[in-house]
């Protein structure tokens, strides 16, 4: 069993990593920030990658600065417009 002091250490390593590292999230995080992030470390990890953008380029039949630039155009928005939140 993991005794209090494991646990205690996990958390700071969980919050250790969630304020060096943005896309990893916090408490606060709704679940479109989240989307947001995914889509938008998926987009640059494809154009960070020159055969990921050949693949995209044959598969969509475009050239590949035409899919490099479709890639970062969706990185601005990658979800849509954000929701309207609630208020308090």
């Amino acid at each position: 069993m993991a005794s209090a002091a494991d646990r205690f250490n996990i958390n700071n390593q969980l919050e250790h990593l969630q304020s060096r590292y943005v896309g990893t999230g916090h408490a606060d995080t709704n679940r479109f920030e989240w989307a947001v992030n995914i889509h938008r470390d998926s987009y640059a990890s494809y154009v960070g990658r020159p055969t990921m953008m050949q693949y995209f380029a044959v598969a969509e039949n475009e050239s590949i600065g035409r899919v490099r630039y479709n890639m970062m155009q969706k990185m601005l928005l990658p979800c849509g417009l954000p929701p309207e939140r609630e208020e308090e």
